[in-house]
Order: C-alpha cells, then sequence, then structure tokens
C-alpha cells in the first residue's frame, strides 16, 4: 500500500552567516546551510531520512500537528 504525501512544518531561523531550519514535529530533525534555499533542500532530505528511519526501527512516525500564527504588537 502506498503512503500518502504528508506535510511537516519547517521553522526556518536566520542566523549570522547562515540560515538554520527545524521540524517542531519530529524532534532532532535539524539543519543548517548558508542560503535559505540550502537550508530548505536540507531539511527537506534530513525529514525523508528521518522518517525513513522511524519506520525501519519500528518506531511511530509523528503526525504533523504544528501550526503558525502570527501576532501583530
Amino acid at each position: 500500500m502506498a503512503t500518502l504525501p504528508v506535510k511537516y512544518l519547517v521553522v526556518i531561523e536566520k542566523g549570522g552567516n547562515s540560515f538554520g531550519a527545524y521540524v517542531p514535529d519530529l524532534p532532532g530533525c535539524a539543519v543548517v546551510g548558508e542560503t535559505r534555499e540550502e537550508a530548505l533542500q536540507l531539511i527537506r532530505e534530513a525529514v525523508e531520512l528521518h522518517v525513513a528511519s522511524l519506520r525501519e526501527q519500528g518506531s511511530a512516525v509523528p503526525e504533523p500537528a504544528s501550526t503558525t500564527d502570527y501576532v501583530q504588537v
């Protein structure tokens, strides 16, 4: 049976000389890239590897649960 695609929230943070990205619903799934685009590519690959590893270990794959919103001050 084919697995349906799942969308995980990715948080991207700009640092002094790099961009960090992480997935709140997948603890430990984080990357750093020189550009925003590189960080997005790396986190996409990291999520795929993270989920595949969980499946191989027989562990539950967390369902996406994180959401975003903005607060204006």
